[in-house]
């Protein structure tokens, strides 16, 4: 990196700088490849932080967790007592202690799992199962049909420690709670977590954070102020309606992960259509669990449709006809990178076209794609020849299966005729999948297409 401007030639193979009054031979440097990466972007981090609020805010309204408010209030009624000041101190330290537990948590996940798994999570088969059935789990947990809950003997001894008062007492009774709550708390900090994994180091700490925050918020300010516990609506069926709500959205979740490593392995189980299918009837199961015709264990019946039930079930009968209209070719491009990119032309290869060369082969278009109405290629140096003979530049796009990003990029601004005009004019397309399973029999280097594509996004661009 230089300062000021350089000129640079070339005489007869030799690269020369001239800066100021030096001449630097570069063919005679070392060059340093090694390269500084980036592991997150801030704004995916603010992102995951919100989120992780929501997620907090949500946990408060379920029925583990809900009830707990008037009885922690009840047993700091007696700070309140002592004045103002003591109130304060305790609802703050409680509040503190909640925080500290559950990023603690954060920090632990990040030591076992770290950024270096980030690609592998991703689309891994073994990994996104696993986190599938963990959905599936919280779902019928959320269902009312068993409890994920701690053992008895570990919260009596942890309760006994709560009782002992001071400084230690409020920080056990603040773990009593994280604890006694676990059974809602589990599911919704579990899907945060999931999604934190394939993260930098620093993901999981923050949206742990972001979620402690929202958690114990509301119980601090209860313990200061106590009179609001007045205004807090009364429990009841509701609180588990809230509940078994969840509990299809950990079954739609369930799906969401299955769907990476069906693309990534091209399995073939999970197309677009099946995929909005399957999420019609799990949305709409849901409509009409919101409207009392589906009835869990545990639930109330539903004597009069409230406002709040009536909206709520026009908004998820609405988001299920967004969804039907995709299964009749319109774009659902709110669902981008969320479910299955829409399928791309069947490529003719005796065909010479705009971006493609008719004496070149597209290797892997039986697999791979790229938005539809799009040609181009998936191996970069097919690509380098296809530009060489036509004389064009190559526009690289590194992408992947489980890349939300890059769909809506495809769904939302290659589609601009202006953008689409240039890149099918202008340049010829290469789709690198850095996370494909495509195996290279013939690549003792690297076993996979992923792989080979991850590595040269690394060497040449100094980009993961």
């Amino acid at each position: 990196q230089f300062s000021k401007k350089v000129k640079i030639s070339n005489l007869n193979g030799q690269y020369l700088i001239k800066w100021e009054d030096k001449t630097v031979n570069l063919n005679k440097i070392e060059i340093n490849s090694e390269c500084e990466f980036l592991d997150e972007e801030e704004s995916s981090l603010i992102g995951s932080f919100f989120t992780a609020i929501l997620a907090g805010l949500i946990a408060i309204v379920t029925p583990c967790v809900f009830p707990m408010i008037p009885m922690t209030v009840a047993f700091f009624a007696k700070d309140a007592k002592k004045g103002k000041k003591e109130s304060i101190k305790t609802g703050l330290l409680f509040g503190s202690s909640i925080i500290i537990i559950f990023t603690v948590i954060g920090v632990l996940f990040s030591a076992l799992f770290g950024a270096t798994l980030a690609n592998e999570l991703a689309t891994s088969a073994v990994a996104n199962i696993i986190f599938a059935i963990i959905f599936l789990v919280f779902a019928i947990s959320f269902f009312g049909y068993f409890e994920i809950r701690v053992p008895n003997k570990i919260l009596n001894k942890i309760n006994k420690k709560a009782d002992g008062g001071g400084l230690l007492g409020i920080f056990f009774m603040a773990l009593t709670l994280v604890l006694v709550s676990f059974s809602c708390t589990a599911p919704i900090v579990g899907t945060v977590m999931i999604d934190a994994v394939a993260g930098n180091f620093i993901k999981p700490i923050i949206v742990m954070l972001g979620f402690s925050i929202a958690f114990a918020v509301p119980f601090s300010l209860f313990a200061v102020f106590p009179s609001w516990l007045e205004s807090l609506p009364q429990s009841g069926g509701w609180l588990n309606s809230v509940k078994v709500v969840l509990g299809f959205l950990e079954l739609a979740l369930c799906i969401k992960f299955l769907s990476m490593p069906d693309q990534a392995y091209h399995w073939g189980i999970l197309s677009r259509d099946t995929f909005l299918i399957i999420w019609i009837i799990i949305f709409g199961a849901m409509g009409f669990y919101i409207l009392g015709y589906i009835k869990f264990q545990h639930d109330s019946v539903v004597k009069k449709l409230s406002v709040q039930r009536i909206s709520m079930a026009i908004i998820t009968f609405s988001f299920c006809i967004y969804m039907l209209s995709g299964l009749f070719g319109n774009r659902v491009s709110a669902l981008a990178g969320i479910i299955p990119p829409a399928a791309n032309f069947k490529y003719n290869n005796t065909s010479n076209s705009t971006g493609l060369c008719a004496d070149i082969s597209v290797k892997y278009s039986d697999q791979l794609h790229l938005p539809p109405s799009f040609k181009g290629y998936f191996d970069y140096e097919n690509a380098l020849e296809c530009a060489e003979q036509q004389n064009k530049p190559v526009f690289i796009d590194f992408t992947g299966h489980a890349c939300f990003n890059c769909r809506r990029m495809e769904e939302n601004v290659w589609i601009n005729p202006e953008v689409k005009k240039i890149l099918d004019l202008d340049y010829i397309i290469v789709a690198l999948y850095v996370d494909d399973k495509t195996p290279l029999l013939d690549d003792k280097e690297y076993k996979t297409l992923g792989k080979k594509n991850f590595a040269l996004q690394m060497d040449k661009f100094c980009s993961n």
